[in-house]
């Protein structure tokens, strides 16, 4: 966590509790009596990887302070059918305000953390890691990716600032490979910034070209099938990082990895996942 995690999760809080709660739940506030304290418990009622424990929190603390959490499964573990992950105790007006909204957030997480450990355990065996992209819901990209830490993947850059990622699109406009890398190379050095240089490849052509430009540190393989890949490795030999991109599924993964990259980044990760079942219930268990 760092301090724009800090700064977006506050500011989305409040939109949230906005968006969903408004000037009040008047179904609960009309049936419920304001005195009332009780428990709900966090039930699954799938298999995979729980996330989002640490924004529930938050929420329901902005909310009303009264409200606890009692963790019995903490983010990052697996979970199975019938699994009771947490208790929430206090009043049960704000339960009950709270609830829908805890669980968007807990369902979508736990989906990106279970299809990206789902992906990562694909690749036992190989050194390949896997990676997220930018392909990501606008206003929850911060947690998204913290979701696939929890699932066991790695974040490529959070944003279009913390990295220097040259594209085709950046290539086609520049005039080439070699003017894209010496701007860019211009622009950190103006700039006093510090920054990873990342190049896109579209061929092997494009690959001498990076390595003759130099100043990058990874090669960004798109849409090569894995025979390409095996000849752009020969060709890069260990001099920077590669990640594979583009036509990747999860049938053909760890043909990518045997070829030795570094990395492979899946969009599929954030953008393509089915949202973990879970139930928040009250609790009258003794």
């Amino acid at each position: 966590m760092n301090h724009l995690f800090d700064e977006l999760l506050d500011q989305s809080v409040n939109i949230w509790l906005k968006e969903d709660i408004g000037g009040g739940d008047h179904t609960s506030l009309s049936t419920i009596p304001a005195e009332a304290i009780g428990k709900a418990f966090l039930l699954s009622k799938d298999e995979g990887v729980i996330a989002g424990i640490f924004v529930v929190e938050k929420v329901i603390q902005r909310f009303d302070k009264r409200l606890t959490l009692k963790i019995d499964i903490p983010d990052g573990s697996i979970i199975h059918y019938g699994d009771i992950i947490f208790e929430m105790h206090g009043p049960v007006q704000s339960i009950l305000q709270v609830e829908r909204l805890s669980l968007n957030l807990l369902q979508r997480l736990s989906g990106i953390a279970t299809q990206t450990q789902r992906y990562v355990d694909r690749l036992e065996g190989f050194k390949t890691r896997i990676l997220d992209t930018r392909k990501t819901t606008p206003g929850l990209r911060f947690l998204e990716k913290e979701a696939v830490k929890l699932g066991g993947g790695v974040n490529h850059r959070t944003g279009l600032y913390d990295m220097i990622l040259i594209k085709d699109n950046h290539i086609d406009f520049a005039g080439g490979i070699e003017k894209a890398i010496e701007a860019a190379k211009k622009y950190l050095l103006d700039n006093q910034l510090n920054l990873k240089i990342e190049v896109e490849a579209r061929s092997l052509e494009d690959v001498h070209k990076i390595l003759d430009a130099g100043g990058v540190d990874r090669i960004l393989l798109d849409n090569f099938s894995p025979a390409l890949t095996i000849e752009a490795m020969q060709i890069i030999a260990g001099k920077v990082e590669t990640e594979s991109s583009g036509g990747i599924t999860y049938e053909n993964l760890r043909d990518y990895a045997a070829c030795g990259v570094d990395y492979i980044s899946v969009g599929a990760l954030t953008h393509q996942i089915k949202s973990l079942d879970l139930s928040l219930k009250a609790d009258f268990r003794k």
